[in-house]
């Protein structure tokens, strides 16, 4: 595998590819740990876990640096990344030992025990743009859990994924922390393999629906958070200006390139002219301070969707095509007059564009904003409570953000619905994805 800077188009990594034998060879080594690891005391594994944070948290200029060369992202973001993943996985050092089950009182002589158990092993696929913190919470709360786990990093940023998995691998036992190498083939054998318990994915939901029938078919459990068309609806009555503050923050950060950026806005006519006057400005502003896309087979993805728009009618009132030069740059992007059959509109962009459509009034924008075969994120910028009370209620997906389009409390749980996946991928409802409960009768002999 090879890794172009984003940037600047010179190469930055060349990767090995893991064969088909090696891959067997890591999952029977995951396979031949877990009766151990599975029975090791929680404060041992969470006292691993917490060992691990700490050797992140050394390592943040290297993997921040390796973060930057292979994916583009900026310098703060990347380090901002390491030091996310290393707190989720200090955060689950300390909830694993805490997790537990609970009781059902029957007859005075006898009680019904629930209790957690480890599924097997975990295959974890994980993306290229947070590799650090995204992996950090599906491999802390497996192996807290007392899980194994075989962990193939995106192959945008192989190097990155490896040496942050090493990092922790270094404070486990042989065999609990397997590493591999490669694309969507080596992907598609470890969600395929009968000796794994459990498929870990966030990615692209065309990648999921594959992984989920494949699980289905031999009984595994597919943890799925795979992409988003996220809306943001702009009420009457509201700041223009902090509107457009707003919206830029959802779809530009990163580029556009995170799993809840805002993907499309839906405005209310009445404040539409000034909102996008502000937005404008904010590309502006924007415009020199996102980093490149990940690459250009990337930047002609969402190029080819701006151009879709505006073969249909769409205006672009900044932006709108590739920055000359090296590098998989793409400028923050403005389009108006967009409508729902517009690839922006239906499909997830994954870049820094933000394609508006202006309503007569909110029911409208909230109507069309709950049509949408996907179900990540979605959030409202209003004053008015009882349209804040009625978005969350209408909106079909698994987080709904008032007045705050980033955010959320440390730990905060997600768990996305429809074409965006299912179960859990945060927070302490992950560690029951990632365990099965088994009932005990306890009753005594008869006398």
């Amino acid at each position: 595998m090879t890794v172009l800077d984003p940037r600047t188009g010179d190469t930055v990594s060349r990767i090995p590819i893991t064969d088909s034998d090696a891959c067997e060879d890591a999952i029977a080594r995951a396979r031949a740990a877990f009766p151990t690891w599975s029975c090791t005391p929680a404060a041992e594994r969470a006292a691993a876990l917490t060992a691990a944070a700490g050797a992140v948290r050394a390592a943040t200029d290297e993997l921040a640096d390796l973060n930057e060369r292979e994916t583009g992202k900026l310098a703060d973001d990347a380090s901002g990344g390491v030091a996310a993943g290393a707190g989720t996985l200090g955060q689950y050092a300390e909830l694993g030992p805490l997790h537990g089950g609970r009781s059902l009182q029957g007859g005075w002589g006898a009680t019904d025990f629930m209790i957690p158990e480890p599924r097997g092993v975990v295959a974890v696929l994980t993306p290229w743009n947070d590799p650090v913190a995204v992996a950090a919470g599906l491999l802390g709360a497996a192996l807290a859990t007392g899980n194994t786990v075989v962990h193939k990093p995106s192959e945008r940023c192989p190097r990155t994924g490896r040496r942050f998995a090493e990092l922790i691998a270094e404070q486990l036992p042989p065999g609990v922390l397997e590493i591999v190498d490669g694309d969507g083939e080596l992907g598609a054998q470890l969600a395929s393999s009968e000796h794994v318990d459990v498929v870990a994915h966030v990615g692209s939901s065309a990648t999921g629906r594959t992984i989920a029938r494949s699980c289905a078919e031999r009984g595994a459990k597919a943890v799925l958070e795979n992409g988003g068309n996220d809306p943001l609806i702009v009420d009457a009555g509201v700041d223009p200006r902090w509107a457009a503050e707003q919206a830029a923050t959802g779809a530009f950060a990163n580029a556009g390139q995170i799993c809840v950026s805002v993907e499309r806005l839906y405005v209310v006519e009445s404040v539409a002219a000034a909102f996008l006057d502000e937005l404008v400005a904010e590309a502006r502003v924007w415009g020199d301070r996102i980093g490149p896309l990940v690459d250009r087979a990337q930047r002609s993805l969402v190029h080819d969707h701006v151009a879709d728009a505006v073969a249909k009618g769409a205006r672009v009132l900044i932006g709108g095509a590739p920055r000359p030069g090296k590098g998989a740059f793409y400028p923050p992007t403005v389009l108006t007059d967009c409508t729902p059959e517009m690839a922006l509109f239906c499909e997830e962009t994954f870049g820094p564009v933000a394609p508006v459509r202006v309503v007569a009034d909110f029911e409208t924008a909230l109507a069309e904003a709950a049509e949408d075969r996907y179900g990540l994120a979605a959030t409202v910028l209003t004053a008015d409570m009882a349209h804040a009370q009625q978005t969350w209620r209408v909106l079909p997906v698994g987080t709904v953000k008032i007045n705050d389009v980033f955010g959320g409390a440390p730990g905060g749980a997600s768990e996305p619905r429809r074409a965006s996946g299912s179960g859990f991928g945060f927070g302490p409802e992950l560690l029951d994805e990632l365990t099965l409960i088994k009932v005990v009768h306890w009753a005594p002999p008869p006398r």
